[in-house]
């Protein structure tokens, strides 16, 4: 089933962490993922989970102070990237588009947290805002945006 928008409720880590396994196992080389959201809503617990579907072994931690960390022992590589830290101008200054257009680097899935800083997006790309409500746990917004697609990605 494919879809241009998605609203999935997230009762906790466990389920954050499964959608994420669910997107690495599904998702071709060449994907960019745009997380947003506020600190502690699930960004990384997401992109673990990515990493564990792509069959990743490493020890998948937020790259706030190195800003890329690349895992390439899965199916396809993955990309992390953190933004937290950056301004938009120094954004730029990353050629973080080298990253989803396969240049220097492996195609593969390109995860990037506080992507709201980005100054230039891919043409086409996942864009995940991640919620916490106390009382009702995370909530995942998921917009395909270009020729992406949205599958069915957990069992509702």
């Amino acid at each position: 089933m494919v879809k241009n928008s998605l609203k999935i409720s997230l009762k906790n880590q466990r389920a954050t962490h499964k959608l994420g396994v669910s997107l690495g196992q599904s998702l071709p080389s060449g994907s960019v993922i745009l997380l947003q959201g506020d600190l502690g809503s699930g960004k990384t617990t997401l992109v673990q989970g990515i990493g564990e579907g792509l069959g990743i072994k490493d020890l998948i931690v937020s790259p706030t102070f190195t800003l890329i960390n690349e895992y390439t022992c899965g199916r396809i590589p993955l990309y992390h990237l953190d933004l937290y830290r950056l301004e938009p101008e120094d954004v730029n200054e990353l050629y973080i588009e080298n990253y989803w257009e396969g240049i220097e680097v492996p195609a593969g899935i390109v995860a990037i947290e506080w992507a709201e800083r980005l100054a230039e997006k891919p043409l086409n790309y996942l864009d995940i805002y991640l919620t916490y409500h106390q009382q009702s746990g995370r909530i995942a917004e998921i917009v395909a945006i270009g020729e992406c697609e949205i599958i069915d990605l957990i069992d509702e």
